[in-house]
This record gives structure tokens, sequence and C-alpha cells, in this order.
């Protein structure tokens, strides 16, 4: 499975691509986009870029998921492509998809493509210049130490201490 999204911003765009293999391993990508653009160029870009990857990788059988309406529209040829700027994508995005031997391609809620969507956006803010690289480690963390027994256990009871005061306060 391949999921992707694209995003842009007055200044980047970002492309971001994720790879769910059989093994249920995931690849994850990001990239900048290295021309200002619109969003459906942004999520042209993202598609075929994923496509190019897929196909380097040697995939074969491939079903890939996007949460733009329109460009999965205009792939499926339920909308016709009207804007001149995206035809170039358009074509080219068919021709990448004939050359696996079987590939779908189907429209998700955005609420399903959280991970391409974030990676997109990560790479439109960063907007790193021509082949600029970097890594960014993705932790687990939690900013509290951990309860010692004892702590958790004074906390889930319910304990009052009473003094009795002879001097006035």
């Amino acid at each position: 499975m391949m999921f992707f999204d694209g995003a842009a911003r007055k200044d980047g765009g970002g492309a971001g691509v994720v790879f769910v293999l059989p093994q249920r391993e995931i690849l994850t990508y990001s990239f900048s986009l290295i021309e200002l653009c619109s969003n459906n160029m942004a999520e042209y870009h993202a598609l075929i870029i994923g496509l190019e990857m897929a196909l380097d990788l040697e995939i074969h059988y491939l079903t890939v998921y996007g949460d733009s309406k329109l460009v999965i529209n205009q792939l499926k040829t339920k909308y016709e492509v009207r804007k001149d700027d995206l035809v170039s994508y358009h074509h080219y995005a068919i021709q990448l998809l004939k050359e696996f031997e079987h590939a779908t391609i189907k429209h998700v809620p955005r609420s399903e493509n959280k991970q391409a969507d974030a990676l997109a956006n990560l790479a439109a803010v960063l907007a790193l210049v021509d082949d600029e690289a970097t890594t960014i480690p993705v932790c687990a963390q939690w900013a509290l130490p951990p309860k010692s027994p004892q702590e958790e256990i004074e906390q889930e009871s319910n304990v009052a201490s009473i003094f009795t005061i002879d001097v006035e306060d």
C-alpha cells in the first residue's frame, strides 16, 4: 500500500509518501518541493514521487491511497483535467500507473491519511533547497519521570492527617 499527500504554502511545498509493506513494515518519506505550486500540483507531485519510488523498489502490485478527491477522480477519469498546469502531471501519473502489473487508486478521508499529511506539511514548513536533506528523528518520550510504586499508593489512597496545635496560630 502507498499513501500520499501534498501540501502547498506561500513559501514552499511538500510531499509525503508512506509505504506499508506486506510484512506491516512502514516506510515514511517527506520531500520539500523546490518550486512554488498549487495544492493540487503538490498532490500530484507526492503521487508521482511515490509511484517512482515504488517502481524503483520493484513493487509490482500496489494500492494507492490519497485524500485529494480531485486527483483521485481525475485518475479514475470521473473528472476531466481542466487546468492546463495539471495536464502533464496527470499524463505522467497515468503512464507510471501503467508500469505496474496491477495498481489501484482509492480515495480515503483525510483522517485515514494522517501520516502522509503530516510528512507533507513538515516538508512544506521546512522547505529545504535543492538537494539538501535532513534527518528528523521521531522518538517516543514522556516528560515526567515514572512514579515510584510508593507514590502511586499514596495518591490512590484517601488519607488525611490531623494534628492538634496547642499554640494559637
